[in-house]
């Protein structure tokens, strides 16, 4: 590992640590100022930068204000799957999108979260579809990276993804897929984005992915506060505990934390062109 080597947790939702945040309402300067504990707890585990991901057009506005308050932080702006059923995404993305030739001043580094969820019932497929192309239209547009979440619909993500083979390049957030799915994305420009169930005893499948797939197709993530190291199941996830994920990439991989640290460092900023 070289001196400047560090650790970057690509997709954290910091606005939903905030103790009494509601969902879709606009942060506080003090909410904002009141992360602070979270980013030098980040910081001194040698996680020196942090992505916040949008996931509507209120919480994508919170995570640039984030953003705008700490150097270490950047932010993605996109409507989730499981809120475009019941809101105007189109409206709300379109306001997104009014930013996006200010990406730099607003730092704005990637599109989404987007996709496809099929597991949070009731749903509308073709409403998903319609949004997930949206949100690949814009990345190819403005030439930003992409934040695709998948959960119950492996199958109708390839469907969309394939039409946009070569023309886009993001991450599959959280991979919890099928090593023949990690190897249809990859050949399609895409990395996977590695999260702290690879810790959990019983995810035999994404340690396989893992140990098969090239280190450098791989790239880091909390998703705070959601899915915790196993060592904090039951508690609130943070960026600083990104520690225990390099842990156990580095134990499959069979090489030294420095390796996973440095390889998935170059290919998170090549990704989100932070170089």
């Amino acid at each position: 590992m070289t001196s400047s080597s560090f650790l970057i947790d690509t997709h954290a939702h910091l606005n939903m640590l905030i103790p009494g945040k509601v969902r879709d309402r606009e942060i506080t300067n003090q909410e904002i100022r009141d992360l602070k504990n979270y980013v030098e707890n980040a910081r001194n585990a040698n996680v020196n930068l942090i992505i916040n991901v949008g996931t509507s057009y209120i919480e994508s506005i919170n995570s640039i204000a984030i953003a705008k308050e700490y150097n270490s932080i950047y932010a993605t702006v996109g409507i989730h799957p499981c809120d475009v059923d019941d809101a105007p995404w189109k409206d709300s993305l379109d306001q997104l999108a009014k930013l996006l030739p200010q990406a730099a001043e607003h730092k704005i580094v990637g599109i989404g979260e987007t996709g496809l969820d099929f597991y949070h019932k009731p749903f509308d497929a073709t409403i998903q579809k319609d949004a997930f192309a949206a949100h690949l239209d814009l990345s190819i547009q403005y030439n930003l990276p992409v934040v695709i979440h998948v959960r119950e619909a492996a199958d109708a993500t390839l469907d969309v993804l394939k039409s946009y083979a070569g023309k886009v390049r993001g991450v599959i957030h959280c991979f919890a897929q099928s090593y023949d799915f990690a190897k249809q994305v990859l050949d399609w420009g895409l990395v996977l984005g590695i999260d702290a169930p690879i810790t959990y005893p019983k995810n035999n499948l994404l340690r396989e992915v893992v140990e098969k797939v090239p280190l450098d197709s791989l790239i880091l993530e909390t998703d705070s506060p959601f899915l915790p190291p196993q060592k904090f199941r039951g508690k609130k996830n943070e960026p600083a505990h990104l520690t225990y994920v390099v842990d156990e990439i580095a134990r499959i991989k069979q090489c030294s934390n420095e390796k996973v640290i440095e390889t998935t460092m170059n290919a998170t900023l090549n990704l989100f062109s932070l170089v």
